[in-house]
């Protein structure tokens, strides 16, 4: 199908595209960044904006840069970049290895870890590795610059706490450098969204888990951190039948959706499975 009529608009600075989105009155306006979300959207008719602003040429919006206790990730960095880049690997581990699942390689060159997160979809690889990392996002308008927790950046579904006229552009994500981390992920075939998947990384030191953080995909309208799970695992050891017993507790307090891939209760049971062996891979027990 072909979408439906717009204007594109292609500015050369965060600023020109802050005074198009703000410019744009009430006609609807779709920010375009990798567009591996967006253009299927479009093809099917699913929106029809009337206005295009591609960010795809700003300078700026793009990398990784080391900022002491931080990484600050561009908004339009590739998932593929993501996935390679040695500071990514070395600090936030967990994100290069959820990002090296995403969709395929074609995808993963032109999606964009931005992209992702602003999108929200509820079974996307990246929101949940955000979460789980407590990154932050820092969002530009009109009067400037605000960061927002991931804890409070996922509103509801395909929501965010983005305005009309705001843009992502970087995200910022405390090192966790030594620490372990896998992200698992079930799919009914390859390169499908995810039925749920979990996003795992664990500190171990002599033996003892001294702190974990675990976040679930797709069982609920946003990512939810597992805390239960977490709060179970400190300070014990790193044994497969102590990650077994804490793995039991995932879907604690998750509101799992029921659709035409898995009901309610399957998911609960995958959050489960799922969450036991990123744990296991993440802790190398």
């Amino acid at each position: 199908m072909i979408p439906a009529q717009f204007d594109y608009e292609s500015p050369a600075s965060v600023e020109e595209a802050l005074s198009l989105l703000a410019s744009a009155g009430d006609r609807e306006v779709k920010v375009l960044a990798g567009g591996q979300s967006l253009l299927p959207v479009l093809r099917l008719r699913m929106a029809a904006p009337e206005l295009i602003v591609d960010v795809g040429r700003i300078p700026g919006l793009r990398g990784v840069r080391d900022e002491g206790d931080v990484l600050a990730i561009g908004a339009m960095t590739t998932h593929d970049d993501v996935s390679r880049e040695p500071l990514v690997r070395q600090h936030a581990l967990l994100l290069a290895e959820a990002a090296r699942t995403v969709a395929d390689p074609q995808i993963r060159h032109r999606g964009t870890f931005g992209g992702s997160l602003a999108h929200a979809d509820p079974a996307g690889d990246m929101p949940g590795p955000a979460l789980a990392l407590d990154a932050e996002f820092v969002i530009a308008g009109q009067s400037g610059r605000r960061t927002v927790p991931a804890s409070e950046f996922f509103v509801d579904l395909f929501t965010t706490a983005l305005a009309e006229d705001e843009l992502l552009v970087e995200v910022r994500v405390p090192k966790h450098t030594g620490w372990g981390a896998h992200y698992e992920k079930f799919s009914p075939v390859a390169q499908a969204w995810s039925i749920v998947a979990v996003a795992a990384t664990v500190r171990v030191e002599g033996g003892l888990i001294q702190e974990a953080k675990v976040a679930l995909t797709n069982m609920g309208l946003v990512p939810v951190r597992a805390a239960t799970v977490e709060q179970a695992l400190v300070g014990r050891e790193a044994t497969a039948e102590v990650i077994r017993e804490a793995s039991a507790m995932a879907a604690d307090g998750t509101s799992p959706m029921s659709d035409a891939n898995a009901d309610e209760e399957y998911r609960r049971h995958l959050a489960t499975v799922l969450t036991g062996r990123a744990l296991l891979a993440a802790a190398g027990a």
